[in-house]
């Protein structure tokens, strides 16, 4: 147990520049206070003692403001900067070295049984108010982008931006952990065509203006 709780705290080190001392870490860090005390409501949980197991997470946030149902799943070394207004349902599944930032929600989709809420693959960053809502994996090494709705799998490896939620593939290259500068397809698409446009406009004009260049290419294509 208290091998697992020196991963915690070293984990906020390794994912938070802000932090100065373990002192600091243990009486500060909301997000750490909400994993351990999710720790003691899944065991309640797991014992079946499920009034006991929501009675202390809802404790929990009360003082934190994070919400983590007592019968999720977290794997180690979870980091949820700052925290306030995180969800995570009842039948989600958390992997190892997961950053979590403030406003995200793992719910589900509806009110459908048994499995309802995403399985988050390893070393995940999820970026703040992201929703990924429904039953299906977010693949490991993967990056929601901040304001995300996900609602399909994500594949391994994978940035996730827009709403909805769009992949965008790096090729299985790990963007920085802390950066929130994630790419926007519908941007880049958007960009380009406007590019695409400056160049006709430019053809266009040099037509007008009777350029030699022009001619030739024309003449050129004739042949």
């Amino acid at each position: 147990m208290f091998k697992r709780m020196r991963s915690d705290i070293q984990a906020v080190f390794e994912n938070d520049p802000a932090a100065r001392s373990g002192f600091e870490v243990v009486f500060t860090y909301s997000g750490l206070h909400a994993i351990w005390s999710h720790r003691v409501a899944h065991a309640f949980y797991r014992r079946r003692w499920y009034t006991l197991a929501r009675i202390v997470s809802q404790v929990s946030r009360f003082f934190t403001g994070i919400e983590i149902h007592p019968g999720a799943r977290i794997g180690n070394r979870l980091f949820i900067d700052h925290g306030m207004g995180v969800v995570i349902g009842e039948t989600c599944e958390i992997g190892d070295d997961v950053v979590i930032y403030q406003g995200v929600t793992l719910g589900g989709s509806g009110k459908e049984k048994g499995k309802r809420h995403p399985t988050i693959g390893n070393n995940v960053v999820i970026g703040s108010g992201a929703k990924i809502l429904g039953s299906f994996t977010v693949g490991d090494q993967s990056n929601i982008g901040a304001n995300s709705v996900v609602l399909k799998e994500v594949p391994a490896g994978s940035t996730v931006v827009g709403i909805p939620g769009k992949v965008v593939r790096q090729g299985g290259k790990r963007l920085d952990r802390l950066s929130h500068q994630l790419p926007d397809p519908v941007v880049d698409s958007m960009r380009s065509l406007q590019e695409e446009i400056e160049q006709l406009q430019r053809e266009v004009q040099s037509l007008k203006h009777g350029s030699p260049e022009v001619k030739i290419s024309a003449d050129s294509a004739d042949e």
